[in-house]
């Protein structure tokens, strides 16, 4: 059972945005993380937005306010393609001592955090979503606690990110 405070936003909100929104801080405290993000995708289109919320100024924001255009990013980052098979999610507990078949770790330096979930929001073996709270200064080991919220939040999220996704349409130039 996710905390009440988790319970609560998607009690109290009817938009997949709003529910985004409020959710992301309350990850990073129940975590206890410096950012997270959530990336929303259309697996047909390969359109996809990022939502995302970070403790501070210092980490990178990496949101989007528009559906993007997804680039192949499978063929550089083993862990989009993971995700891309559905496979169970990944925890990273330090970006510099992973296994090169879990991450590139050229790629994954470009983002700048240490530690990290990448937590895959499939259905029907389809990807809609990646949820990635992660931490900067330090490695960090996942706690079976950890894993466990990180589980819930894909089971609850995961209608959510679906019809989000579903509504997905190219950007304007």
């Amino acid at each position: 059972m996710l905390s009440p405070d988790l319970e609560k936003i998607f009690a109290t909100h009817s938009q997949p945005e709003a529910v985004f929104t409020a959710l992301l801080p309350e990850i990073c405290e129940a975590l206890q993380t410096d950012r997270c993000f959530l990336q929303v995708r259309n697996p047909t289109q390969r359109l996809y937005r990022i939502f995302c919320w970070r403790r501070s100024s210092q980490f990178p924001d990496v949101g989007t306010k528009t559906w993007q255009p997804e680039d192949p990013w499978e063929k550089d980052d083993p862990m989009f393609a993971a995700a891309l098979r559905s496979d169970p999610s990944i925890f990273v507990e330090d970006v510099e001592t992973a296994a090169p078949e879990v991450l590139n770790l050229n790629f994954e330096r470009n983002f700048g955090h240490r530690a990290l979930v990448h937590a895959h929001i499939c259905q029907n073996e389809m990807l809609y979503g990646i949820l990635q709270p992660c931490v900067f200064a330090h490695p960090r080991v996942w706690s079976e606690g950890d894993r466990a919220i990180v589980a819930q939040l894909v089971e609850r999220l995961r209608p959510w990110v679906v019809r989000y996704g579903e509504t997905a349409s190219k950007p304007e130039h």
